[in-house]
């Protein structure tokens, strides 16, 4: 499974799969499960993959190179992978569901958190299939139990 955290910078996707990542290892080990979990942040990525253009094309190289990186662990690996990334393109978030078992988790605030100089001005919300997260004035731990109870009831 891929469980794709996408939004805003800031808005809280690497607080929330950071804890996903806890969440479900804790969940194997209780149960016995020769499974493990990734965490794949877009920073690291823009490191890894060397590619620190923000401009739409190098956003969207990114955003492909990151996708590929998840479906291969996904597929090749006893890994589930929680993605963190910006992701502002509606077009590759919809091939890459079509391409792979995801959920996609939008994370989004209204809250001013130091965002402003890394907004995305063509980030393109999800329109279907997806998990809706607002961080706007919750605490974490409010905001994980109904993550959790949504990811249980995805697609029932």
């Amino acid at each position: 499974m891929i469980y794709n955290f996408i939004g805003q910078s800031h808005a809280g996707k690497t607080t929330l799969a950071k804890h996903l990542k806890n969440v479900l290892e804790t969940n194997y080990i209780e149960n016995n499960l020769q499974k493990k979990c990734i965490l794949v942040d877009g920073d690291n990525l823009k490191e890894i993959l060397n590619n620190k253009d923000f401009t739409e094309d190098g956003r969207r190289h990114n955003v492909n190179q990151s996708y590929n990186i998840a479906k291969f662990l996904d597929t090749d690996t006893p890994f589930d992978v929680i993605l963190s990334i910006v992701s502002p393109f509606l077009d590759l978030r919809e091939r890459f569901k079509k391409e792979a078992d995801v959920i996609e988790i939008y994370v989004h605030t209204t809250d001013i958190r130091g965002r402003e100089n890394h907004h995305v001005p063509y980030f393109e919300a999800p329109i279907r299939d997806f998990i809706d997260v607002d961080t706007t004035n919750v605490d974490v731990f409010t905001t994980m139990n109904e993550l959790m109870n949504n990811i249980e009831n995805y697609g029932k």
